[in-house]
């Protein structure tokens, strides 16, 4: 392989560490032979770890330890996730490359190219840029987050991107049977509490809502009986059919800076970049203004995808 390019002067880069998960379907067998050859084309010193499922945290944990000038991250959006919340704003770079199943947060960074091109338009022309995020009970996320039972919709909408029609139907009858299991209450900014089925709080790299990265998107989702709920859940798993489901009468979009949620019924469901986590009865929420350092292209198309929906 011959020279990618000339590296980009935007950036001091010497020494980048790598974290593949190659048994991502979504990868392939040789992504970290090929990584490594892209990346050494421009003249870098890199250490790619070829890591298991099991081995990631570990991984990326030695990857942050070993303070390098670029982290490359090729894996889901749980690993950028975690690579993001290690490194935080005083780095490394981060480059969360497209190695999942939805890529939300790769997409928004580098548009709809795969990960080589991704890479390779990095190492040219990247730019360090600060990347907002939030937090829900102290856990970061730099995608979304879901407070409540609807979060199980999720499982649904997942099982529709791999074809398996049968097991989402199971998951959205569990989700519609826990539907109303538990309301949460909730404090925007300093507004008067509110009261809804469940929040989602959509990051504004990915929000269709925001041209700026200045506050969480908001969203209450408050079905009224079984046949809104049924409503709203079709709308989240085949919104590209039959529109945005954040137009949905029983959903309500503000700004969020800081706040709280709560409920009076057991602990809360928490969906944080995909991820499902349960929280105490009260947990704060903030929106982060600068949580890591990427580096990305200024020319990429973002993609921006409710792909975090309930």
């Amino acid at each position: 392989m011959g020279q990618a390019g000339r590296l980009t002067p935007h950036a001091r880069l010497r020494r980048v560490e790598a974290v593949v998960n190659s048994a991502s379907g979504h990868v392939g067998p040789h992504a970290a032979e090929e990584l490594e050859e892209i990346v050494s084309g421009f003249g870098l010193a890199v250490r790619v770890a070829d890591a298991q499922p099991r081995q990631i945290p570990r991984a990326v944990q030695a990857a942050v330890a070993a303070r390098p000038d670029l982290l490359i991250v090729l894996a889901g959006d749980g690993t950028a996730r975690l690579a993001a919340r290690l490194a935080g704003p005083m780095g490394p770079l981060l480059a969360p490359l497209p190695g999942g199943t939805m890529n939300v947060l790769p997409k928004a960074l580098y548009g709809a190219a795969n990960w080589q091109a991704a890479l390779k338009a990095t190492l040219e022309r990247g730019h360090p840029r600060a990347v907002s995020g939030g937090t829900v009970g102290g856990e970061s996320f730099y995608v979304a987050a879901i407070i409540g039972s609807p979060a199980l919709w999720a499982d649904a909408r997942e099982a529709i991107r791999f074809g398996k029609f049968g097991l989402a139907l199971t998951k959205a009858r569990r989700a519609l049977a826990h539907a109303f299991d538990r309301g949460v209450k909730f404090r925007l900014d300093n507004a008067e509490p509110r009261h809804a089925e469940a929040l989602a709080l959509i990051c504004p790299l990915v929000s269709r809502a925001f041209d700026e990265e200045t506050a969480l998107e908001a969203i209450a989702l408050d079905p009224h009986g079984t046949g809104e709920a049924i409503r709203l859940g079709l709308r989240t798993l085949f919104s590209d059919l039959i529109g945005d489901w954040r137009a949905d009468p029983a959903v309500r979009t503000d700004k969020c800076e800081h706040g709280e949620v709560w409920t009076t019924t057991g602990r809360l469901p928490v969906l944080l970049d995909g991820e499902p986590h349960w929280m105490g009865r009260r947990v704060p929420i903030s929106f982060e203004r600068n949580a890591f350092q990427a580096l990305a292209p200024v020319d990429a198309a973002p993609v921006r995808e409710m792909t975090a929906s309930p």
